[in-house]
């Protein structure tokens, strides 16, 4: 049985090897609108691997990411921008610099807002962590000399040991003969960071930390007599889930050039809610793959909006792009919750799952002696 694991872990990660390669390829050859799409894709996916972790692993319910979103972005466009230009604060730090710092200050925001999470659960919880979505859209409204107001604030391009991802320098780049301008080498650098993002979320998963935030999870009572502190546990989610919502805040700096308040608004803490869970709460796979529904959706028929008689033009009566994006992700949730509760990913997962044989153990006893497993494990860790 274990060399059809370890076959099965082989072929795993050889076929996401592929993948990984393939999507690399696609700087090459896509045009300039497929690899925009990409880089809102891939930022998205990393801001919902956080949420992912937070509500799926640790079972606490928020609401305010689009906040830890703006955190990060503000905070390289911040760190990054230039001293004293066009009435902006600037601190001029390296923008490598710049990015560590901002995915640090949206740490601190999420463990700054721990307290309350340790205090509140479910509904109230996430109204308690709405409210932080409402105080950012004033901040980033009314510090005009942090945030340019209304109309934002430019975010210093990438660079890293001298090389720059703009399309000015190195000048006229080829590589194969193609163009590697500021779009393709931004299309390789989030695809390494995206991949990152994923490795780490996994490995939290399975590790000591993620067993006990699922005992969290499932029976507050039960982590704290196995020895858990519940809001040591609650402030370390929240945490490392702003820090991948800062990460993916600065990822939109990259990806958009320019940040304004707009973008950070509720419908944004609403598109990474649909994407967990249309991907799959709890699971990283699962994010991006929801991710890059909700978010490239919208941008294809808007792109296609021409060749589709059913899309109405902005400003005409009918409905348009925007409208019917909505609509399909509410199809979409319903679906999912009617005939696959867990996502994307379960239904992947029942399609990976060899069929049970006569002799095999049922579902229910394999499910209870893997809970059972969870919770010594967890009790283990606890008292080390």
């Amino acid at each position: 049985m274990s060399d059809v694991h370890a076959t099965r872990t082989l072929r795993g990660r050889l076929a996401g090897l592929v993948v990984i390669v393939a999507i690399g390829a696609v700087s090459f050859v896509g045009s300039s609108f497929w690899l925009q799409t990409g880089l809102f894709a891939m930022a998205a996916a990393v801001a919902a691997m956080g949420l992912s972790l937070l509500v799926g692993v640790a079972g606490q319910l928020s609401l305010a990411h689009a906040f830890f979103i703006a955190v990060g972005a503000y905070g390289y466009a911040l760190f990054a921008g230039p001293r004293d230009v066009e009435g902006l604060i600037g601190f001029g730090l390296p923008p490598l610099v710049a990015a560590v710092a901002a995915v640090v200050l949206a740490g601190v925001a999420g463990a700054l807002f721990s307290p309350i999470s340790a205090r509140l659960r479910g509904i109230y919880l996430g109204l308690a962590s709405l409210g932080l979505v409402f105080l950012g859209q004033h901040v980033m409204v009314n510090a005009a000399s942090i945030t340019g107001g209304y109309n934002g604030r430019d975010a210093a391009p990438m660079t890293i040991f001298g090389f720059a991802f703009a399309d000015d320098q190195p000048t006229k780049l080829k590589i194969i003969g193609q163009p590697f301008d500021r779009l393709e080498r931004l299309w390789v650098l989030f695809l390494v960071l995206t991949v990152v993002a994923m490795w780490i979320g996994h490995n939290i998963i399975t590790s000591r930390t993620g067993r006990a935030w699922a005992t969290m999870r499932d029976s507050e009572t039960a982590a704290s007599v196995l020895g858990i502190e519940v809001g040591r546990a609650k402030a370390a989610a929240f945490t490392v889930s702003s820090m991948y919502a800062g990460l993916g805040g600065v990822m939109i700096a990259l990806a958009f050039s320019r940040i304004v308040p707009e973008s950070f608004a509720l419908a944004l803490s609403i598109d990474m809610l649909v994407m967990i869970v249309v991907g799959g709460v709890g699971t990283v796979g699962g994010a991006t793959v929801g991710a890059v529904f909700v978010t490239a959706l919208p941008l294809v028929l808007d792109r296609y909006s021409d060749s589709l008689p059913f899309i109405a033009d902005p400003g005409r009566p009918g409905f348009t792009a925007s409208i019917i994006a909505r609509m399909l992700y509410g199809l979409a949730i319903i679906l999912v919750l009617l005939f696959a509760p867990g996502g994307i990913a379960e239904l992947w997962t029942r399609r990976a799952r060899p069929p049970s044989s006569p002799d095999s153990p049922t579902r229910a006893s394999t499910s209870e002696s893997s809970d059972t497993t969870t919770i010594a494990a967890t009790a283990a860790d606890a008292r080390r």
